[in-house]
């Protein structure tokens, strides 16, 4: 669609002799299809529109700023942190904004022979009109294009967790890595998640209720929960790790049971709408017979270590069994069915699954502090641009605006994400200048630059999300071709862009380490807070409806989305404390050790949580309530210690507070409990039931001491 939007005004503007509008509807559409990302159509519109009239007004402006440096300085400075800025109101507000600094920079690059000043903006802002009306018209064309492209890609994310989750059964040398790619895909599965809520919102608004949104609705709903029962595990993983090592034949039997459902979800990704070529569960079957046998040779209650690890297996090759029931409800509902009424979710109920972005003004006057992070990209942005705009004129460079395009497109709020586009940006434009220096000694068609040029932007915006360095190389493909059809000496031109990419990079890593840093330990503290937060209120949710019983509360859900999100961010805020100098990684082991154990305890929760919605659970015993509320005092007593710890200077005592050690104590009586139930009755279900349960707020209690452990080390304001 970018191909069809640059080159269309461009063709035109050709045959009819009007070459510089073509260009100006050429650079309006381009600079604002950023904003076309998938989601709400109202949303993305206004998005779009909304970039169309910031690149007008900025064309507008930067048509004048052929005035004397005196005042080109600052105002570029001006015009850069006040565009950046606006990336404080979320994710689509940074694309609308990179589309201004886009607009801003190539100012310097095009002056219109033939158009005025304001006749030039208008057209770029007709060009952003353009695109509008072309992605409009994609939409309608193709209504279902979004949420099947985002359904699949679901899909796929949710298929490579069940693949790399299965590697982690049984003690691995690599387990730390394996995490890490974990915590990657729930990153990505828990945007994508929210995207095609926003997505199946917006359609129930345009077209109300319908079988097609109702099934891809409920699709959704299965592959949620088939992510929380991947997560899940009966009891801790050590014990996990032992039963493996002692019986390797059961980890090689489940790891072919899970690759066998990851395989069977990426055939259903490819054949969505053709039920027919959906595969077959004979294979399924056979490994689900095979593994039930095995499983039954360690029934041995006369035995209590064989009967606790089959009881173990058992309740894992449950969650196994309701994988499989999802999957197949998967290819019921794709099948074509028809749903009743009940069936269906309101949109009320859904809306309570998406979060809502901020857009009051008051925001701005919040984020106007050195405390934000925002802030302080913005202006050191502004800085840095100002700061390579000088060095091209100082040194008289061919085109010094390719400096400012650099750091606009490198520098990121993040150090870790900066070095590492400033390295890729580099090497990727070093590819392109070598592969575009042999193209074009062999080729001098300018028709044949034109579609490489157009080509190559095309690709480089298909990988943009892929692989950087990619997009980078076909980046500086598409600028070489399209200048060497206005330029004779493309060798020089090719030597320049290499020199002023380096140029920028530099700076955009000098100027991320050293000019207004923002560290990510100034932040984890919060992250911490929050990931904690939303645990507390997905464990209160589980252990109320345990003792309440009744339909499952929509709330339960509300609250374990909540967190699996807060954990995406927790995640993510550590990987970038991970990438940054080793000087600002103040205490990062112990910083480590709390996210790790905030993960395990939603790996606990999630097992609970699938367990108790998908199982008849008996009455709540009272040492279930009293465990239950020893673990809420412990999540009460932690979050009361990190609201006084100080993140962005962490400090030890030197002598450790010396708290009570009731896991130990706890796990006796656990084991107690279980006993007693499998002495008290023959009912198998029953026995599963209580040595998952009481596995799992074991762990719960010890993971949450361990919490209480940790921050206690830490010296409190």
């Amino acid at each position: 669609m970018i191909g069809i939007a640059i080159t269309t005004p461009i063709i035109l503007g050709i045959i009819t002799n009007h070459l510089d509008i073509g260009l100006a509807l050429c650079f309006g559409a381009f600079w604002c299809s950023p904003s076309d990302v998938s989601g709400n159509l109202k949303h993305k519109q206004i998005g779009i529109l909304i970039a169309a009239f910031l690149v007008t007004i900025i064309s507008f402006i930067g048509g004048y700023f052929h005035v004397s440096n005196v005042f080109l300085f600052p105002l570029l400075g001006v015009l850069t942190f006040s565009i950046a800025f606006i990336s404080i109101y979320g994710f689509r507000a940074s694309l609308i904004s990179f589309s201004g600094l886009l607009a801003l920079v190539l100012s310097f690059a095009h002056t219109s022979e033939n158009l005025e000043i304001y006749q030039y903006a208008l057209w770029i802002g007709a060009g952003g009109l353009w695109y509008l009306g072309l992605s409009t018209l994609w939409f309608y064309l193709n209504p279902k294009a979004y949420s099947e492209e985002t359904l699949h890609d679901i899909f796929l994310l949710t298929a490579d967790f069940l693949d790399t989750r299965k590697q982690l059964f049984g003690e691995q040398p690599t387990r730390e890595t394996l995490n890490e790619q974990l915590t990657n895909l729930k990153i990505e599965l828990t945007e994508h998640h929210d995207t095609f809520r926003e997505i199946l919102i917006s359609y129930r608004k345009s077209s109300g209720r319908s079988n097609y949104l109702g099934k891809r609705l409920l699709v959704f709903i299965q592959l949620v929960e088939l992510l929380e029962t991947a997560i899940a595990n009966p009891v801790n993983y050590s014990k996990m790790d032992a039963l493996f090592e002692t019986h390797p034949k059961f980890k090689t039997n489940f790891q072919e049971l899970v690759s066998e459902l990851s395989s069977q979800l990426r055939a259903i990704a490819n054949h969505t709408n053709n039920s027919k070529k959906f595969p077959s569960n004979k294979v399924l079957y056979e490994l689900f017979k095979h593994l039930e046998q095995d499983i039954l040779s360690l029934k041995n209650e006369d035995h209590p270590e064989d009967y606790e690890q089959y009881l173990m297996l058992h309740n894992f090759l449950d969650y196994q069994k309701e994988q499989f029931e999802k999957l197949n409800k998967i290819k019921w509902l794709l099948g074509n069915p028809e749903l009743s009424s009940e069936k269906i979710i309101t949109t009320d109920d859904l809306k309570r699954f998406v979060n809502t972005q901020d857009y009051t003004p008051k925001l701005i006057l919040r984020n106007l502090s050195f405390r934000s992070t925002i802030f302080k990209h913005s202006l050191r942005l502004a800085i840095t641009v100002m700061l390579g705009y000088g060095i091209g004129l100082f040194f008289d460079l061919q085109n010094p605006y390719w400096i400012i395009l650099t750091i606009i497109i490198i520098m990121r709020p993040s150090y870790g994400l900066t070095k590492t586009r400033s390295k890729d940006r580099v090497i990727g434009t070093l590819i392109g200048a070598v592969l575009a220096s042999v193209l074009v000694l062999f080729i001098s068609n300018i028709y044949v630059f034109g579609v490489l040029g157009v080509l190559s932007i095309v690709i480089a915006f298909s990988m943009i999300q892929k692989n950087y360095k990619a997009t980078s190389t076909f980046v500086t493909l598409s600028v070489i071709f399209i200048y060497a059809i206005l330029e004779p000496d493309i060798l020089k031109v090719i030597q320049f862009r290499v020199l002023d990419t380096i140029i920028g990079a530099t700076l955009s890593y000098l100027a991320m380490r050293w000019l207004l840093p923002v560290w990510s330990f100034m932040e984890i503290g919060d992250n911490i807070k929050d990931g904690l937060k939303a645990n507390t209120a997905f464990f209160k949710s589980i252990s109320s409806y345990l003792q309440q019983k009744g339909k499952i509360p929509t709330s339960l859900k509300v609250n374990r989305k909540e967190a699996f999100l807060q954990m995406s961010n927790l995640s993510a805020a550590f990987q970038r404390m991970a990438q940054e100098p080793k000087s600002k990684q103040n205490h990062i082991d112990e910083i480590y050790e709390l996210v790790e154990i905030n993960h395990n305890f939603l790996a606990s929760l999630a097992s609970l949580s699938a367990y108790v919605q998908n199982h008849k659970t008996t009455d709540a015993s009272e040492e279930f309530i009293a465990i239950s509320e020893k673990i809420q005092d412990n999540l009460d007593a932690v979050c009361s210690q990190l609201k006084t710890i100080n993140f962005e200077n962490p400090q030890l005592k030197s002598k450790p507070s010396i708290l009570n050690n009731e896991s130990e104590q706890l796990k006796s009586s656990i084991h107690r409990l279980t006993t007693e139930t499998i002495l008290k009755t023959d009912n198998v279900h029953t026995h599963k039931e209580a040595h998952l349960i009481w596995e799992q707020m074991y762990w719960l209690f010890a993971l949450s001491e361990d919490m209480l452990k940790l921050t206690s080390k830490f010296k409190l304001n």
